[in-house]
């Protein structure tokens, strides 16, 4: 497990994460530090150097309580 990002805003339900890690697919699981399930990876954009990716929040999570916390990929 190594960290992904941090999770800067909530926009139309998607969880936006600015990434730690340029290395990450579509589709990856997303944990929290609890090591729960937050979501999925469903887009990666931005620039290279500094991507974003946009995460579908599993339906147990409530996306505003992650705005500003450290997320992790297995």
């Amino acid at each position: 497990m190594r960290r992904a990002g941090t999770v800067v805003e909530v926009a139309q339900g998607v969880l936006v994460c600015r990434m730690a890690d340029e290395d990450v697919d579509l589709g990856a699981m997303i944990l929290d530090d609890s090591l729960t399930e937050v979501g999925r990876v469903v887009d990666v954009f931005g620039p290279v150097t500094e991507p974003f990716a946009a995460i579908s929040p599993s339906d147990d999570v409530h996306p505003p309580r992650l705005v500003g916390e450290h997320v992790y990929v297995r």
